[in-house]
C-alpha cells in the first residue's frame, strides 16, 4: 500500500515537517527525521528511539509512536485516478485486496481514510493477522478474503523487492514492480512488469494483462 496506492512519502514529510515545528527542533529537523527514516525501512521503534535520542525528547518511545500512527491517516492522501481504476478494475471483474506490512491502527486508518477501503475487497495488514509479507500465509488469506485461492492466478504489485515480488512470486502470482526502469527490485529478483505508478498498474490490467478476471 505504501508508496505504491498512497504516497507515503509526501505524508511522511508533512508529518516530518509538523513534528518539528510543533517540538521547535530547529530548521534541519525535518530533513534529519526524513533521512532517518529510510523510506519507511527503519523499523518503527528503532526510529523513534533514534528520535528521542536525537532531540532529547521527554516522551516515551511507545507515546511518541502511537502519536505518530493516530497522526498519519490524515496526512496520506490516493491519487483520484487509483480510486477510480480501483472501481473500473472490481466493475470488469477482478477481485482486489490490500496486502500491507504495519500496525493495524495505522494501517487500517490509512486505507479509510484514503477512499482506499471502499474500492477494494479485502484487506491484510501484518499487525492485524499476525503475518507479514513474504510470508505466503498473507497471500493465502488475502485471496480467501477476497473469495478466491492463489491457484486462481492473479498479480502481486508493489515496491518493495522482498516482500512484494519475491513474496509475490512464492506464493505464484505475477508481479508487478512500481518504481519505473531507473528504479529496479534488488537482490535478484525480478517482476513480470515494470511500471512507474499505480495507476499504470492498473492500466495494463485493464487492458488485459495475463490473468484474466473472474467474470
Amino acid at each position: 500500500m505504501d508508496n505504491t496506492l498512497i504516497d507515503r512519502q509526501l505524508a511522511f514529510s508533512a508529518w516530518a515537517a509538523e513534528f518539528a515545528g510543533e517540538r521547535r527542533l530547529g530548521g534541519e529537523a525535518a530533513h534529519w527525521l526524513t533521512t532517518a527514516d529510510r523510506q519507511g525501512a527503519t523499523p518503527r521503534d528503532q526510529f523513534f528511539l533514534a528520535v528521542r535520542e536525537r532531540f532529547a525528547l521527554a516522551e516515551p518511545v511507545e507515546e511518541l509512536w502511537a502519536s505518530y500512527r493516530a497522526r498519519m491517516p490524515a496526512l496520506v492522501r490516493c491519487d483520484p485516478k487509483v480510486l477510480d481504476g480501483l472501481s473500473q478494475l472490481r466493475a470488469s471483474g477482478w477481485r482486489v485486496g490490500i496486502v500491507s506490512n504495519g500496525m493495524a491502527d495505522n494501517q487500517l486508518a490509512k486505507i479509510e481514510r484514503s477512499g482506499l477501503g471502499a474500492r477494494v475487497d479485502a484487506c491484510c495488514v501484518s499487525g492485524d493477522v499476525g503475518i507479514r509479507k513474504p510470508d505466503v500465509r498473507i497471500f493465502e488469506l488475502a485471496a480467501a478474503r477476497c473469495g478466491l485461492a492463489l491457484t486462481d492466478g492473479g498479480w502481486m504489485i508493489g515496491d518493495n523487492p522482498e516482500h512484494d515480488i519475491a513474496g509475490g512470486r512464492a506464493a505464484g502470482l505475477r508481479t508487478m514492480w512500481v518504481g519505473g526502469q531507473d528504479r529496479r527490485p534488488g537482490g535478484g529478483w525480478r517482476a513480470d512488469r515494470t511500471v512507474v505508478d499505480a495507476a499504470a498498474a492498473i492500466g495494463l490490467l485493464l487492458d488485459g494483462a495475463p490473468g484474466a478476471p473472474l467474470r
